[in-house]
Order: C-alpha cells, then sequence, then structure tokens
C-alpha cells in the first residue's frame, strides 16, 4: 500500500485538515470543539482513505494515533487542546 503524502492534505490558511476513524473519542469531542468555535476543518478517516493510516504513522512513531492534525504550514499535531489549534492558527 502507497502512503499519502502530507502535502496532499495541507489545508488553506484559517483551516485543518483531521485525520480521524469514526470510533475516536477524542476525534468526537475536537469535532464539537471546533464547531462551536467556527474553526474550518476537512476530516479524513484513516480507515476509509488508502494511504492515510500510513501517513498518521509517519508522523507518530509508527503509531495510528487520532485526531492527527495538519496546519497550513505543514505541520502536525496529535490530540491537540482547542488552544493550541487556534494558536498554531493564528486565531
Amino acid at each position: 500500500m502507497t502512503t499519502a503524502s502530507l502535502s496532499e492534505y495541507t489545508p488553506e490558511a484559517g483551516a485543518i485538515t483531521m485525520f480521524s476513524t469514526v470510533w475516536c473519542g477524542y476525534c468526537k469531542r475536537l469535532k464539537l470543539m471546533l464547531d462551536k468555535t467556527g474553526i474550518a476543518y476537512t476530516v479524513v478517516d484513516i480507515e476509509e482513505t488508502p494511504g492515510t493510516e500510513e501517513l498518521v504513522k509517519s508522523v507518530n512513531g509508527g503509531n495510528a494515533v487520532v485526531p492527527t492534525l495538519v496546519f497550513p504550514d505543514g505541520t502536525t499535531a496529535t490530540n491537540p487542546s482547542l488552544p493550541e489549534v487556534r494558536a498554531r492558527l493564528g486565531a
């Protein structure tokens, strides 16, 4: 299986990409907080999108940890707090 590229999932300024699964409680909580604060995000299910589980593992020391976020500058964060997301977006 081919690993997806981080650049494929780098979002526009002011938004984030969230690698997630349907069963992840931390992902659900973060989505609710993002919805309440109006931060734009795109969800990518690593169990449904080919190559994305491998991508998440590549930025998390071999572990498929979600939520893993990608910011407009191409950096990532795993299970960040809402204040960290806001700070990294400059919001």
